[in-house]
């Protein structure tokens, strides 16, 4: 079962999340982030959009908890987001902080774009060789719902510890990151969901994630 990690609060994002679900082969549950959940009870986690969430700390603790036990995850948009701060402070160390949710400070490793990205359209472009590319080997058009992303400092600071940048876009800089030493922990600014309403195709990302849960479930 895959938890989708987050407050539905019925955004557009939340809508084409739910038209998402009966198109998928893997049960999935939302996990209000303030319930008392306990992350390991899952085979798989998908943090979704909706940052702030209603209890940040439960979600960074689920993240230390997905990263070390090898959960199969998958961040979009705000996950994303989290993702790097959790990632920043457990393994590279020093503080990280978010600016929508901590305020704007020097240790920020999220910071709101110069440019928005809410509601807008960017040609997602994979880079070769990454394991997103694998799976998506054209650029496409991607749908965000951000603000806030993660600052090219602290993305440099990531490929030096061996994350990898599995697509870029204009205005969004790294649109997919890929966390090292995990089975699958990918995280992306764009929505892979967003098309459910219309009757768009699972998106591949979106399928590779659930291969991966099932896969780890079956040898569980």
């Amino acid at each position: 079962m895959i938890a989708l990690l987050g407050d539905d609060r019925g955004h557009r994002s939340h809508q084409e999340l739910n038209a998402l679900r009966p198109m998928l082969d893997v049960v999935t549950e939302w996990v209000p982030t303030d319930s008392g959940f306990d992350i390991a009870d899952y085979d798989g986690v998908w943090l979704v959009p909706g940052s702030p969430y209603a209890d940040d700390d439960a979600v960074l603790r689920a993240l230390t908890v997905v990263r070390e036990r090898g959960i199969p995850f998958l961040g979009t948009c705000g996950g994303m987001q989290y993702a790097v701060v959790e990632f920043v402070r457990s393994v590279l160390g020093g503080s990280a902080t978010h600016a929508e949710s901590d305020g704007e400070a020097e240790d920020n490793v999220v910071t709101a774009l110069a440019c928005s990205l809410y509601g807008e359209e960017r040609v997602v472009t994979p880079v070769a060789g990454t394991r997103f590319a694998g799976w998506v080997d054209e650029p496409f058009t991607g749908m965000h719902f951000c603000s806030y992303a993660p600052t090219p400092e602290v993305v440099d600071r990531l490929v030096s510890a061996g994350v990898v940048v599995g697509a870029t876009a204009d205005d969004a800089g790294a649109e997919v990151l890929e966390f090292p030493d995990h089975p699958f922990y990918v995280a992306s600014m764009f929505q892979p969901h967003v098309g459910a309403l219309a009757g768009a195709p699972v998106h591949p990302l979106v399928r590779a994630f659930a291969d991966a849960v099932r896969q780890g479930a079956a040898h569980a």
